[in-house]
C-alpha cells in the first residue's frame, strides 16, 4: 500500500506558515505560469521564497495540458542548475511538471524520454507544492501526466517518488479563478473521487478518502463557484481535491479520463471541461456494476431522498451529475469545442488503448458501448 508522507499545511491565512519549511534551503525553483504569478497571493509565496536572501529561479510560463516537448523546453530553460526545492504553484499542469522537474533536475534522473518510456526514478528534489484550484489533486499523487501529440493522447509517469515533501491548501490562491475553471476543475475532482470509489482496484483506504472527499465536494462545488471570496468554501474545495488525490494514488480513475484523454491530446480540451462532458455519459454505462456504491454517494448529496431503493438512488445520482454540470454552465456536447463527429471511430479506439485505465472500470466496457458514449456528446446522432 501507498504511503503519502507529506507534510500539510492549510488554512485562510496560512501563507507565513511555509516559512519554516524553507529553512536550510539557499536555491529555489519556483514552477508556475504566468496567469498565477500575477496574483496576490502568488507574489506573498514569492516574497517568502525569496526572503533571507535565498536564490530564487523562476519558471512562468507552464502552458496547460503540457507535452512532453514543453517540458525539454523547461529543461533546456533551466540550463541545469542546482536546486535544493523545487516550489510548483499553480493548476494541475503547473504541479505536474513540478514534480517531473523536482526528478529532472536531479542528477541520478533517468531522464524524460526514459520516464516516458516507463523506466521509474529513484530520486528526486524537495519539493512543495501549493495547489491554485480545486481539481486536479495533483499535490497527493504520484502521477505527472503529459500530452503526447504524435499519439493524439496522453501518457501518466507515475512513481511514489513524485509525491512532495510538503503541499500548501491556501484558499487565498483560488479566489480569483474564472466561474467556468472553478467549474470544471471542480467536476474535475469530482470525476476523481466517483472513479475511484467505484474502481475495480477501490479498497477500503481509497474508499476512505473518496468518501470524505465527496461529502466535502457535493456540500460546497456550488457555492466555491459562486462565491470565489467564500475562503471557507474554497479551503473544503482544496481538502476535496487533495482528497481525490488521495484516492487516486490509492486505487486509479477509469472511463471518464479514459475517454478524455483522446480529447485533451489531439484537441487540447480542458481537461476538466472533457470531464464533465464526460461524467454523466460514463456513469450511466457503468451504473449497473456500481449500484450500491452510487446509493452511498446519493446520500451525501445535500436534500437527497434517502428513502429511495439502492437502484433508484443510483439512477437519481447518474441525474443528479447531468444536472450539476449544467448549473454549472459547462459545455454539453463536443461538436461545439470543435470536435468533428467524424472522429468518433478513432477516439473510440484512442480511449480503448488508455489500458491502464480502461482495467480499472467496473465492467468491461466494449468498442460500441465507448463510440456509443462519444456519440451522446453530438446534437442530432
Amino acid at each position: 500500500m501507498l504511503t503519502i508522507n507529506s507534510t500539510i499545511i492549510s488554512g485562510a491565512g496560512a501563507i507565513p506558515a511555509i516559512a519554516p519549511l524553507l529553512a536550510g534551503k539557499t536555491r529555489l525553483l519556483l514552477v508556475t505560469d504566468g496567469n498565477i504569478a500575477r496574483l496576490d497571493a502568488a507574489r506573498a509565496i514569492r516574497a517568502l521564497l525569496e526572503d533571507d536572501n535565498r536564490s530564487v529561479s523562476v519558471i512562468d510560463n507552464v502552458p496547460p495540458e503540457p507535452t512532453h516537448h514543453d517540458v525539454h523546453a523547461l529543461l533546456a530553460e533551466i540550463n541545469e542548475t542546482a536546486f535544493d526545492l523545487v516550489v510548483g504553484v499553480g493548476g494541475g499542469s503547473v504541479l505536474d511538471v513540478a514534480k517531473l522537474l523536482s526528478v529532472l533536475c536531479h542528477p541520478a534522473s533517468p531522464g524524460l524520454d526514459a520516464l516516458l518510456a516507463g523506466e521509474k526514478p529513484n530520486e528526486r528534489l524537495a519539493s512543495l507544492l501549493i495547489p491554485a484550484s480545486a481539481g486536479t489533486g495533483s499535490e497527493a499523487t504520484p502521477n505527472a501526466i503529459l500530452a503526447i501529440p504524435e499519439q493524439n493522447t496522453k501518457i501518466g509517469i507515475i512513481s511514489p517518488v513524485l509525491l512532495p515533501d510538503y503541499v500548501a491548501l491556501l484558499p487565498e490562491l483560488t479566489t480569483s479563478m474564472p466561474p467556468h475553471i472553478a467549474s470544471s476543475t471542480g467536476i474535475d475532482a469530482l470525476c476523481h473521487l466517483i472513479e475511484c470509489f467505484t474502481a475495480t482496484v477501490a479498497n477500503p483506504v481509497s474508499d476512505n478518502a473518496a468518501l470524505i472527499g465527496l461529502r466535502k465536494l457535493l456540500n460546497n462545488i456550488e457555492t466555491a463557484c459562486a462565491e470565489p471570496q467564500n475562503l471557507a468554501a474554497k479551503l473544503e474545495m482544496l481538502w476535496a481535491s487533495y482528497y481525490g488525490g488521495v484516492a487516486i494514488a490509492h486505487a486509479g480513475t477509469h472511463l471518464v479520463h479514459a475517454l478524455s484523454y483522446p480529447l485533451g491530446g489531439k484537441y487540447h480540451l480542458p481537461h476538466g471541461v472533457a470531464n464533465a462532458i464526460l461524467l454523466a455519459p460514463c456513469m450511466r454505462v457503468v451504473r449497473p456494476d456500481a449500484v450500491e456504491k452510487f446509493a452511498q454517494v446519493w446520500d451525501l448529496v445535500p436534500g437527497a431522498d434517502t428513502t429511495l431503493s439502492a437502484e433508484e438512488k443510483s439512477h437519481a445520482l447518474v441525474d443528479w451529475f447531468a444536472v450539476l454540470v449544467r448549473r454549472l454552465n459547462l459545455p454539453d456536447n463536443l461538436e461545439t469545442l470543435g470536435v468533428p463527429r467524424s472522429d468518433i471511430a478513432s477516439l473510440s479506439d484512442a480511449a480503448l488503448n488508455v489500458k491502464r485505465l480502461m482495467n480499472n472500470a467496473p465492467r468491461q466496457v466494449s468498442h460500441a458501448e465507448v463510440q456509443g458514449i462519444y456519440q451522446t456528446l453530438f446534437p442530432g446522432i
